[in-house]
């Protein structure tokens, strides 16, 4: 895979796909972090309709602080792992209002230190919230990196320096988009749509079906 064959494999994303954007539902940088935390192990449409009824009632630190745990439950009680992410939610929150008086930090230090915040939904908020061009590697994104050869690598690190390092910048600030929608809905995991890909001719995966 050389520079020309990864600059036309965004270039085609983006002509198939000019603005992508999470499926996450989400208004402000605190409600996209709430829903980022609730999407481990889950669906992003499981999410969204737990945050359907959460939001409408409390979408701010203060208003979850305010609705207490067992309050959060009831709304979230629908998601894998409900119990966990409602009490790092809580602790996330208390942390939002006692240390960034309620706002979302910007920096990845601080989004890191928060409770139930990792490295990959750090580059979510810091890519989708405010606009940087972070590469939050998911499964799918680990998938089509190594699949399609764009940027192998081992690890989930591995491939998110090399995705930041080899993706032409001009694209780099939606390529996190592009690739999780590619995988999620053509580059799907047990038998590649090869036969509706865009790309199809670019990759390098040696098993591609005629779907």
């Amino acid at each position: 895979m050389n520079k020309d064959k990864r600059r036309e494999i965004f270039q085609r994303l983006r002509d198939h796909n000019p603005a992508p954007t999470t499926e996450l539902e989400y208004t402000t940088a605190f409600e996209l972090l709430v829903a980022v935390v609730l999407s481990a192990q889950a669906t992003d449409r499981g999410v969204n309709k737990a945050t359907a009824r959460l939001f409408p009632v409390a979408n701010t630190p203060e208003a979850i602080l305010a609705l207490g745990e067992d309050g959060l439950k009831e709304h979230i009680k629908t998601i894998g792992l409900f119990n966990s992410k409602a009490s790092n939610i809580m602790k996330l929150c208390r942390m939002l209002v006692d240390r960034h008086g309620g706002e979302v930090p910007r920096t990845r230090g601080e989004l890191e230190a928060l409770p139930g915040v990792g490295r990959k939904t750090a580059n979510v908020i810091l890519n989708t919230a405010f606009g940087q061009p972070t590469m939050a590697v998911d499964t799918h994104i680990y998938r089509v990196a190594n699949r399609t050869g764009l940027a192998p690598g081992k690890t989930v690190r591995e491939v998110e320096d090399r995705l930041v390092r080899w993706t032409p910048k001009e694209f780099l600030h939606d390529a996190h988009h592009w690739l999780i929608l590619h995988g999620r809905y053509v580059c799907v995991a047990r038998k590649p749509r090869c036969g509706a890909c865009v790309i199809h001719d670019l990759c390098e995966y040696r098993d591609k079906t005629e779907e």
